[in-house]
């Protein structure tokens, strides 16, 4: 599915979606149609219609597992977000009991990270560039520092644990935002098998011009609300339903301290 229809809003998504499912359900109807004739037709009408059975129960099956895993992955992306997000404002509080210069660098290396994210990262998740091979080295960074601090005091050494434990959580939760989304194998699949529900239907009926064409029609019409329902959610940081930056530009950063 190409990223300009992804990255669609709602409406024009869903009128794109549904215009090519209706001008490829009438392309096939056209052509069987026109192909049912002479000795083509005996060989349609001894297609038989049991053949609709089991491929209609493989096509609800993968567009019910493909859709399952497509809202999964909308909500875990959803939940690492705000797992990210809770992770960075941990850190913020408990820093607190760190010394000034301490606190300062943490709060600049946290600020880059939140301007990396909303400003490269979030961009490239909703064009599906973005991958694990890139790091997120102000919060490596981040968690380097906090390892090499040497705490004063019992309350600085339990801050410090805190602190790293919360920057792990922040990068585990970056991992799970960066891995999801419906591959193109998966759009193929989809979108042949329903080519092929199409073709049969049409055979099936083909003896009988305006059922074949009421047939396809819903066929069609059951295809294009199960393309949008899995189009809408497939890129979690793509479109109009998709997950924002807000929880990270929200954050109490001292925003004069960014590098």
């Amino acid at each position: 599915m190409g990223d300009w229809l992804l990255a669609l809003p709602l409406l024009w998504m869903t009128l794109a979606i549904f215009a090519a499912a209706y001008l490829v359900a009438a392309g096939v109807y056209l052509v069987v149609v026109g192909l049912a004739v002479n000795g083509r037709a005996r060989v349609f009408k001894a297609f038989s219609p049991e053949m609709l059975t089991p491929l209609g129960v493989i096509f609800g099956l993968l567009v019910g597992f493909v859709a399952l895993q497509t809202w999964n992955d909308f909500d875990k992306a959803k939940v690492a977000v705000d797992t990210e997000a809770s992770a960075l404002r941990v850190v913020l509080v408990l820093d607190q009991s760190l010394p000034e210069e301490q606190r300062i660098r943490l709060h600049t290396l946290i600020n880059r990270h939140i301007d990396e994210a909303v400003n490269r990262e979030w961009p490239a998740m909703a064009q599906h560039l973005l991958t694990l091979a890139s790091p997120p080295t102000a919060l490596v960074e981040a968690l380097q520092y906090t390892v090499s601090l040497k705490p004063q005091d019992e309350s600085q050494r339990m801050a410090q644990q805190e602190i790293m434990a919360a920057l792990n959580r922040a990068l585990d939760a970056r991992r799970q935002r960066i891995a999801t989304g419906v591959g193109p194998v998966q759009w193929a699949a989809i979108l042949l098998l329903g080519l092929c529900m199409l073709i049969a239907i049409a055979i099936v009926h083909s003896g009988n011009r305006r059922t074949c064409a009421i047939a396809v029609t819903l066929f069609a019409t059951s295809i294009a609300l199960s393309a949008l329902l899995i189009a809408a959610y497939s890129r979690p940081f793509t479109g109009a339903i998709s997950v924002g930056a807000e929880l990270f530009t929200t954050l109490p950063v001292p925003r004069q301290q960014s590098i």
